[in-house]
C-alpha cells in the first residue's frame, strides 16, 4: 500500500493532493494515507502536507534499480543475478538462503535498507533507507577453508580502490575488514562461511557502504566514528559505484582463482592506512599496544610490542594516535 501511495503521489509530483482523494482512490482509510506518508517522510521523501490542501510530493530519495545497475556492469559474473528489496533484516540473510537454494556464484543481494544489519563479533551495523550501498555477494571458491579469512582482505582491497575511483582519495583500509576515511569508519565487510574443516560450500561476503548518511542520521555512539561521502563532501552516484565495486571485486577474485592471494596482500600493504601506525590490541583473554608491521602470508596482523613480535589472528583491534 505505501508504495501505491508513492506512486499516487508521484503521478501528481509538485500538485497538492487530498488525504480524501488519495483514500478514495486506492481504498484505505485516510489514517492509513497519513500513517504511510509518514513512514515515507522518515525514509527520506520530502512531502509538504497541509490542512485543506493535502500532500504534495516535492523529492524522492534515488533508489536502486536492477535494470540499470545490469546496463552499465563490466562485470561478467558478479552482479549477473540481482535480487533487490527494499527493506531485509539482513541482506547476508538473504544470500545465505538463496546459495542454499543453489544461486550461481556472482549473485547479488542488495536492499535499502537493513533492519538487522550486522558486522564482526556480533556488532550491529547502521543501514539507513537509501542511505549507502547495503548488499552481499554469493562465492563459491575452490580454496580451504582456512585461507576464508583472505577473502576479506581481498574485498577491503576492492573497497579502497574503488572509493579512491569516486573521489576519496584519501580513504585507508583498517584491518582486517573496515575502510576509514580521516580515521573514520566508511565501510564494513563481513565475511562469513558455510562448509566443514575440509570444504568450502560458499561464502557470503557483506558490505556496507556509506553514501548518502548525514550526521543526523545517526545515533548518538555513532557520530564521532562513522563518516559518509555526504559528510566528506563528495557527491556519488550509488549504481555507478556498486558498478565499480562488483568490477573491482570480480577482478581481483580472478587473480586469487589464477595466482593465489600474494598480489591481494600486496595490495592491501599499499592500501592500508595501519601499517606502520601505534595500534591497540584488545582480546577476550588480553590487551597490548604496539606498532602495526604488516601482515603475514596468511592475512595475520604483525604487531611489533617491546616484548617482542606478536601474531594477530582475532579480535579489536583499535588504531591510536601517535
Amino acid at each position: 500500500m505505501r508504495e501505491d501511495i508513492f506512486n499516487f503521489l508521484r503521478k501528481h509530483q509538485n500538485e497538492f493532493v487530498s488525504g480524501q482523494q488519495i483514500s478514495e482512490q486506492l481504498g484505505v482509510s485516510r489514517t492509513a494515507v497519513w500513517k504511510h506518508i509518514r513512514a515515507l517522510k522518515q525514509k527520506g521523501y520530502v512531502i509538504e502536507s497541509y490542512t485543506k490542501k493535502g500532500y504534495c510530493l516535492r523529492e524522492a530519495p534515488e533508489l536502486l534499480s536492477p535494470e540499470a545497475l545490469e546496463k552499465g556492469l563490466a562485470s561478467s559474473e558478479f552482479g549477473q543475478h540481482i535480487v533487490y528489496r527494499e527493506r531485509v533484516d539482513s541482506t547476508n540473510n538473504v544470500a545465505k538462503q538463496l546459495a542454499d537454494d543453489g544461486a550461481p556464484e556472482g549473485t547479488v543481494v542488495i536492499a535499502e535498507e537493513q533492519t538487522g544489519g550486522r558486522g564482526r563479533l556480533s556488532r550491529s551495523f547502521h543501514s539507513p533507507f537509501a542511505k549507502g550501498l547495503w548488499f552481499s555477494v554469493i562465492l563459491r571458491p575452490a580454496i580451504p577453508p582456512m585461507e576464508v579469512s583472505k577473502m576479506t582482505l581481498l574485498a577491503a582491497v576492492a573497497l579502497a580502490r574503488s572509493l579512491r575511483a569516486h573521489g576519496l582519495s584519501d580513504c585507508g583500509i583498517k584491518w582486517p575488514n573496515d575502510i576509514l576515511i580521516h580515521g573514520r569508519k566508511m565501510v564494513g565487510i563481513l565475511t562469513e562461511l558455510n562448509g566443514s574443516a575440509e570444504k568450502v560450500n560458499y561464502i557470503i561476503m557483506g558490505i556496507g557502504v556509506n553514501t548518502g548518511i548525514t550526521e543526523g542520521d545517526l545515533p548518538e555512539d555513532l557520530k564521532d566514528i562513522v563518516t559518509s561521502f555526504a559528510m566528506e563532501g563528495v557527491a556519488v552516484h550509488r549504481t555507478e559505484l556498486l558498478q565499480t565495486i562488483l568490477s573491482e571485486l570480480e577482478q581481483l577474485y580472478h587473480t586469487v582463482c589464477q595466482e593465489g592471494f600474494a598480489p591481494i596482500l600486496a595490495q592491501w600493504r599499499i592500501l592500508s592506512c595501519m601499517l606502520g601506525q601505534k595500534v591497540s590490541v584488545s582480546s577476550v583473554n588480553r590487551s597490548f599496544t604496539g606498532t602495526a608491521a604488516d601482515i603475514d602470508d596468511d592475512g595475520n596482523l604483525i604487531v611489533e610490542t617491546e616484548g617482542g613480535v606478536e601474531k594477530v589472528m582475532a579480535g579489536d583491534v583499535h588504531v591510536r594516535p601517535v
